[in-house]
């Protein structure tokens, strides 16, 4: 088997950051949390030395690549699990939002509902209906008042009208008396003056 350009970048890739890792704690014995990186170290510590290069055998080098090619197709299905996940999730909360919507339509009109009152057949806000009231309230108020005040003033003249009726009445009496009185006394004296020419 020939290597490929893939492949002969990624062993230069890898050996590079192993080389790293390896400088920056060489007595580290805690295990890596990435397979890939605890496959690529067993690979540099069993490989042999050759001057400043190490010699890889085949058969590693390829089990690594295709532990590679594993571990990222299980990242890009783990990716695309998360994002259909992450979709889902989004659609339960727009679902979810627009539920929310219209319980809060719902509970409006429970509300304007709740609020209004049926005046004349048509819904009123209470608030409108109070000032109605007080309004209709007002002009009774008003109307009885002034009917109060002509009634006083209609009996204030139906008792002075009355007074003086009693006052004509009275000076009618008073005058039909004096006018029978005065008649009885010019019958008297006419009586008188017959008598007198029938006597002589």
């Amino acid at each position: 088997m020939k290597f490929n350009s893939f492949t002969f970048l990624l062993v230069l890739a890898l050996c590079t950051g192993a080389g790293g890792w390896a400088q920056e704690d060489p007595e580290s014995d805690t295990v890596p949390s990435n397979p890939i990186e605890a496959e690529f170290n067993d690979l540099m510590e069993s490989s042999n030395n050759y001057q400043s290069y190490k010699v890889v055998e085949l058969r590693k080098l390829t089990a690594l690549q295709q532990s590679t090619l594993n571990h990222i197709a299980g990242l890009r299905a783990e990716i695309e699990e998360l994002e259909a996940s992450l979709l889902e999730r989004e659609e339960n909360i727009d679902q979810q939002n627009a539920d929310l919507a219209q319980m809060q339509d719902q509970l409006d009109q429970v509300t304007a509902e709740r609020d209004a009152i049926n005046f004349l057949g048509m819904p009123v806000d209470k608030g409108t209906y109070q000032g109605i009231m007080w309004g209709i309230v007002g002009i009774l108020v008003l109307v009885l008042l002034v009917f109060i005040y002509r009634f006083t003033k209609s009996n204030a003249q139906t008792k002075e009208a009355k007074k003086r009726q009693e006052d004509v009445e009275a000076e009618f009496e008073l005058f039909r008396a004096k006018a029978l009185e005065k008649e009885q006394r010019m019958g008297r004296l006419l009586q008188d003056e017959r008598n007198k020419h029938a006597g002589a």
